[in-house]
């Protein structure tokens, strides 16, 4: 993210110092653990996207040509959630308990109670991935339109940034800091997120990501954080991880050829990894732990 960043806050340098002491130079072989590697959770899927964890551990993702969103227990077990889910695509859960999705197919955000009742967010909106805050607002990508919107609390949406080729988002652990991916570049767009939800200060804190070897594009999509501000961002080459002063802290293997398509981390310590991965959903412990956004002040 933006390297000016560290200097925004007598609070976000609070945060960044404390981030780099813990983390600042580890790499990847600090984050895995020894024996411990990908796990086949659930296959026989068309598409898989947008892990989403639950207040139990529970991860749930899409199906998105089978409209279909599926739930894997803390017993590892795969059942369906809800069916005839429009494409939805991006998930997360809210601070209201409530899942949130990107449905495509009727152009609309939505929310999942726990019986899976639909209920909209908003209308008229493109959208792929999304990312919800502590207060209750929501973060969506649009990429045919090159924007990035903004929902606030009382469901009110805004364009926030716009120019640029958004494909996955998330938000710092602090929520100070927007990330947004770029469909076509090896890029990751950073913003200061303001107290009414805009975006400024639009920059690459973050160093490029590394390409496949045989060429084409990164394939960046879904990204998630951990508690010590580490990045993991999906791409063709596998999971990425930057460490919190930006740098590439090395690539996980991905579990099967073929790009990732989203990560969270789940399980009740979230201390797995889950991704999507074409027809499949795969996880991983580590050693790290993943975010549950608080209500700022």
């Amino acid at each position: 993210m933006i390297r000016t960043w560290l200097l925004f806050t007598a609070g976000a340098l609070g945060l960044v110092a404390c981030q780099q002491a813990h983390a600042q130079d580890m790499s990847v072989s600090g984050v895995l653990i020894d024996g411990a590697g990908w796990q086949l959770v659930g296959q026989g899927y068309k598409f898989t996207e947008g892990p989403a964890v639950d207040l139990q551990g529970q991860v749930y993702f899409t199906d998105i040509p089978n409209n279909r969103i599926h739930k894997i227990g803390l017993d590892d077990q795969v059942t369906v959630f809800a069916d005839n889910t429009a494409g939805t695509n991006g998930l997360m859960f809210g601070p209201d308990g409530l899942l949130y999705g990107c449905r495509n197919g009727d152009r609309r955000i939505v929310t999942y109670d726990k019986q899976a009742q639909v209920q909209t967010v908003v209308e008229d909106l493109n959208s792929n991935d999304l990312v919800v805050t502590g207060n209750g607002g929501v973060y969506v990508t649009d990429p045919p339109g090159g924007k990035v919107w903004y929902i606030n609390k009382q469901r009110e949406k805004r364009v926030v940034a716009e120019g640029l080729k958004p494909n996955g988002v998330i938000l710092w652990p602090d929520q100070g800091t927007l990330v947004v991916t770029d469909s076509a570049e090896p890029i990751l767009w950073t913003f200061r997120v303001e107290r009414d939800g805009s975006l400024s200060q639009k920059d690459r804190y973050y160093g490029p990501l590394q390409l496949p070897a045989g060429g084409g594009g990164p394939g960046s999509d879904g990204m998630t954080v951990d508690t010590l501000g580490r990045l993991y961002v999906t791409t063709r080459v596998g999971l990425q991880m930057f460490d919190p002063t930006g740098r590439l802290g090395g690539t996980i293997l991905k579990p099967q050829p073929g790009a990732l398509s989203n990560v969270c981390f789940g399980g009740p310590e979230l201390d797995t990894l889950y991704v999507t991965a074409g027809d499949k959903v795969y996880k991983r412990r580590v050693q790290s732990r993943g975010v549950r956004y608080p209500a700022a002040n």
